[in-house]
């Protein structure tokens, strides 16, 4: 039979997938936003769901993106204030590789640490090895980063096989946050009906759904701190380019006038160095790290509580070292005992200059959060 024609059989019977859409991000505020990652549910965008492709910004050049485990084609968008942007999907291998931005990892050789990060900083949550040697961790600790490469991996093999301790800085930040038996850096805790602060204990599972290069989720799940079977599942996703962490966190079988309050712990090292914005449900405090004198900067750490019915410093009826108390953002409860809020930090080493600086971000991102990009897809 004739090559030719063998060509042509083929290429008549084998489908070629072949589309375009064009993509018009909208910013209906009048700031700038620079790399913003934007989100559109798949389903919107026929063609893409399993099959190869790549976006392109309005010069042609590529873009990453991100397909998320709920569905969403997530990459970052940047767009003028009150004007849009058109980027363009087309079907198709690409061989563009881009940077991994956000990443995390299980580490069960350090005590069962989740530990995750992107170009901005780095967190870490506590599991249940650590939970089992008795040590009292209950709060999400932040790690600084002075790179937007990831740090966090090299730390944790230097510090296991190399005996280079990820305490001291070695060109690209460091863990100098002390979070003890303290909500740390920005973990929600339940308030009793008397007023009393639930405290959250180690993580007993968790899931991560995604891990970069453009967004970080896990989900984790914790025993519970209230009888009656109480359970309690938390998702926290990072994206590139932020400081804050969004969690969204779930209570099943809760019952009764409980609270819940974010908390970011107050060290005596500056008893006074928090601000609130009750407003926008903004509080922040600037902690000088477990050793001021030795020149590690400052980390400056945040919660934004939409729901925040009041913020207020609160201290611990026994100081745990020199944690002396908390500012906490706290909200009633709403059916179905479900709560979304942000927390995170920045580093005086690691672009955020100052106080006044992260006070200015925590606004912006929550003036974002209330206009978010719009996206609108269209065919070509």
């Amino acid at each position: 039979m004739d090559k030719n024609y063998l060509l042509i059989l083929c290429m008549a019977v084998t489908p070629v997938l072949s589309y375009g859409h064009t993509v018009s991000v909208i910013n209906d505020l009048p700031v700038y936003r620079y790399d913003e990652v934007v989100e559109v549910d798949t389903a919107s965008i026929p063609g893409i769901s399993g099959n190869p492709f790549e976006i392109k910004d309005k010069y042609g050049n590529p873009i990453p993106h991100q397909i998320t485990y709920d569905g969403k084609l997530i990459f970052p968008a940047t767009v003028p204030p009150l004007s849009s942007t058109v980027y363009d999907i087309s079907a198709g291998e690409s061989h563009f590789v881009p940077d991994t931005l956000t990443c995390g990892n299980f580490y069960p050789r350090r005590l069962d640490d989740l530990a995750w990060e992107n170009d901005r900083v780095a967190f870490r949550a506590y599991g249940p090895a650590l939970q089992a040697s008795g040590e009292r961790a209950f709060g999400y600790d932040i790690w600084t980063k002075s790179v937007s490469s990831p740090v966090v991996e090299r730390r944790y093999r230097d510090a296991l096989d190399n005996g280079k301790p990820y305490h001291e800085d070695h060109g690209d930040g460091m863990d100098v946050y002390t979070v003890g038996p303290t909500l740390g850096g920005g973990t929600a805790a339940l308030v009793s009906p008397t007023g009393d602060i639930i405290y959250p204990y180690c993580f007993k599972t968790y899931e991560i759904l995604d891990n970069g290069p453009l967004r970080f989720t896990v989900r984790l799940t914790y025993d519970s701190q209230i009888a009656g079977g109480v359970e309690e599942s938390r998702v926290i996703s990072l994206d590139a380019g932020e400081f804050l962490n969004r969690t969204d966190i779930l209570f099943n079988g809760l019952s009764g006038d409980y609270g819940i309050a974010p908390g970011i712990v107050v060290h005596a090292h500056n008893p006074e160095g928090y601000a609130f914005i009750e407003d926008d449900g903004i509080m922040s405090y600037s902690d000088l790290t477990d050793n001021p004198e030795a020149g590690n900067g400052t980390i400056f750490v945040g919660v934004v509580a939409p729901e925040a019915e009041s913020i207020f410093f609160r201290a611990l009826d026994v100081p745990e070292g020199d944690a002396m108390g908390h500012i906490l953002a706290q909200s009633s409860f709403r059916s179905p005992f479900s709560y979304r809020y942000y927390w995170g930090a920045g580093w005086s080493k690691g672009g955020m200059a100052d106080m006044n600086s992260w006070i200015d971000y925590l606004r912006g991102f929550r003036q974002r959060i209330d206009h978010p990009l719009k996206v609108e897809v269209t065919g070509l």
